[in-house]
């Protein structure tokens, strides 16, 4: 193998990694949502919204600080008693469901 071959294999690797952190991060926040959306009661037609508002919110800026500010903010106004702890949690909790999901997927 030369050392174009082994440059191409890194970029490769890059590439799919990339790729499945943007795949692992989106399954989490699907599944963040869904979890504040029970939270809130919601209808499963405003679930399945806010779970994608909650993948969108991510986009925001970079770190998991957009899509915990806005859960904080969407659970409050419904009147939910749930602090940032609880959501950094569920947060990590999904993170967990969402990395084994894929890897099974593997």
């Amino acid at each position: 193998m030369d050392f174009k071959d082994r440059e191409r294999g890194e970029e490769a690797k890059f590439v799919f990694d990339g790729e499945n952190d943007f795949k692992i991060a989106a399954r989490r926040n699907r599944l963040l949502g869904e979890w504040a959306a029970d939270l809130m009661n919601l209808t499963d037609e405003e679930t399945d919204a806010y779970r994608k508002a909650v993948v969108q919110a991510d986009f925001e800026e970079a770190g998991d600080e957009d899509v915990i500010r806005k859960l904080l903010g969407d659970l409050t106004a419904a009147g939910c008693d749930v602090s940032e702890a609880d959501i950094r949690a569920s947060l990590e909790e999904c993170a967990v469901e969402a990395r084994q999901f894929m890897s099974d997927r593997a």
